[in-house]
């Protein structure tokens, strides 16, 4: 569960939006000029660089846009990255903390709760002033927290006559945080309240039954937002010793993108620095295990729809296989309705609306899972099916045909990842907080394109075994595993065809 505080000045920001809006309008009316004006010149420049056969047009796909990261360390420790842009007048500084609920411990919800009440108070500050004090300079502040980590995001005009009292204003939020008994009550109420109305509907439940199954006696299998029980045991003072902790500058990088200078973004970062507890990096948690056995859960509820889920800890940040297993899955469920898993379960038999698959490498190990809602008839089918076709897929891993055509949607949506300052602040903190390296993103392209179907495959089989894969379901029953239904034309049906020529 995130909880996020949000202030915005609609008023200031109107006028910086309108005009990018207007200086975007006329950049993309001088590009489109001048590509007119560089296609008649190419014309009568047979010489000029321009792509015209397929393999210059193969040899000019898009990549990963090269960023410029300049990286340092500040003198209490905290690890920056910074990207100088000036396609806006503005700043975003994002802090990311190794302070997220797999810092709990046996008080469940506590880096949830911590998140939610940072700009509720600070010394001299109520909530009102903390979020006039960003509103008035057209500035935006938010805080939230995941399995991970913790997060602290800031938005402002770089202006100095805007920015220096931000970051004044930030500088005592973040390092006089105050967690006042009043906001304390208000926040646990709200997330109590969120908690019972999560027992209302099936996806919350689901979802974390999964996790629990699949971390059972890891970190990552506490509740996130934790539980109706931990909740109202969480006091003030444990808020206050776990910020001190996880939220010191030696556990913390400062990503900041925005147009500002080198100098400037030294000054800045140190003084969000030292306005942070001081402390060192969090202890590195131990790796999860994956299951060695299928294991099933279910969990009664009475839906016309089975949710399910399906997975195993399979990945972690740090991976060689990453990249294998993230382009194998976009053929496998994470290409949309390009992908076998939709195109099989969804568009041949219509058993669910809808159905996708994914590899989330958090630090200590992450899921793959597969995920689909299915009418009640269905279930036992759709299971069978998808465990089928995740288990074809290990074996078989995907066609060359599969594999280009997955790489080209890869590749073509590079660009969409640093299209502008909230892109790359959000690549930066993951960058700096898994410790990847700078060029991250150019490695990463680079191996899309030399990624090769064997690969996957080899990757897929290392990752993954079938039959140890929980199936966590919610519904008025829990599915069965049958006989799967080929469908005319699937890609089961041609499998049994071949298999049943192989024979004759």
């Amino acid at each position: 569960m995130s909880i996020e505080l949000r202030v915005t000045s609609f008023e200031k920001h109107s006028a910086v939006q309108g005009a990018a809006w207007c200086g975007g309008l006329l950049l993309r009316v001088a590009t489109v000029v001048s590509a007119i004006w560089l296609s008649a010149c190419a014309s009568l420049n047979p010489a000029a660089s321009f792509p015209t056969t397929e393999a210059q047009v193969a040899a000019s796909q898009p990549g990963a846009p090269v960023l410029d990261i300049q990286s340092w360390q500040t003198a209490e420790g905290a690890k920056v990255l910074f990207v100088a842009s000036d396609a806006l007048p503005m700043l975003d500084i994002r802090l990311v903390m190794d302070a997220g609920s797999a810092r709990d411990g046996d008080q469940a919800g506590l880096a949830s709760m911590t998140s939610a009440l940072l700009g509720e108070g600070a010394k001299g500050l109520n909530v009102d002033d903390i979020a006039r004090g960003f509103e008035d300079r057209g500035a935006e502040f938010s805080s939230s927290s995941y399995r991970d980590m913790g997060v602290i995001s800031l938005r402002t005009l770089s202006d100095p006559e805007f920015r220096e009292p931000v970051l004044d204003l930030f500088g005592k939020v973040i390092g006089t945080a105050s967690f006042p008994e009043e906001a304390l009550a208000r926040i646990r109420t709200q997330m109590m309240q969120g908690l019972r109305m999560e027992k209302q509907v099936p996806g919350p439940q689901v979802n974390k039954a999964f996790m629990a199954t699949l971390y059972e006696g890891h970190p990552y299998g506490i509740a996130s937002d934790g539980t109706l029980e931990s909740l109202p045991a969480i006091q003030r003072k444990q808020l206050e010793q776990f910020y001190d902790t996880y939220y010191a500058a030696g556990n913390a990088v400062i990503a900041m993108v925005g147009a500002v200078s080198r100098e400037q973004a030294e000054a800045i970062a140190a003084q969000i620095s030292a306005a942070l507890p001081a402390g060192e990096a969090a202890p590195t948690l131990a790796r999860a295990t994956p299951l060695q056995s299928r294991k099933r859960e279910h969990i009664t509820f009475p839906s016309a729809q089975t949710s399910i889920l399906i997975g195993n800890q399979s990945t972690w940040r740090g991976n060689p296989d990453h990249v294998a297993l993230y382009v194998g899955n976009m053929v496998l469920g994470g290409g949309g309705f390009a992908s076998i898993l939709t195109d099989e379960v969804r568009q041949k038999r219509g058993y669910v609306y809808g159905i996708g698959s994914g590899f989330s490498a958090m630090a200590s190990g992450g899921p793959f899972r597969v995920s689909f809602q299915t009418a009640n008839e269905n279930a036992d089918q759709a299971l069978s099916l998808t465990l089928q076709l995740v288990e074809q897929f290990i074996q078989q891993g995907p066609t060359d045909s599969q594999l280009e055509e997955a790489r080209t949607s890869i590749l073509g949506g590079f660009a969409l990842g640093t299209a502008d300052n909230s892109d790359i602040i959000g690549q930066l903190g993951a960058i700096g907080f898994y410790d990847l390296p700078l060029d991250y993103l150019q490695q990463f392209s680079q191996q899309v394109r030399a990624v090769g179907a064997e690969e996957i495959r080899q990757a897929f089989q290392r990752a993954l075994n079938a039959d140890n894969l929980a199936i966590v379901s919610i519904g008025p029953k829990a599915p069965e595993i049958v006989p799967v239904d080929e469908a005319p034309g699937s890609e089961l049906a041609a499998v049994a065809d071949e298999a049943g020529r192989g024979k004759e």
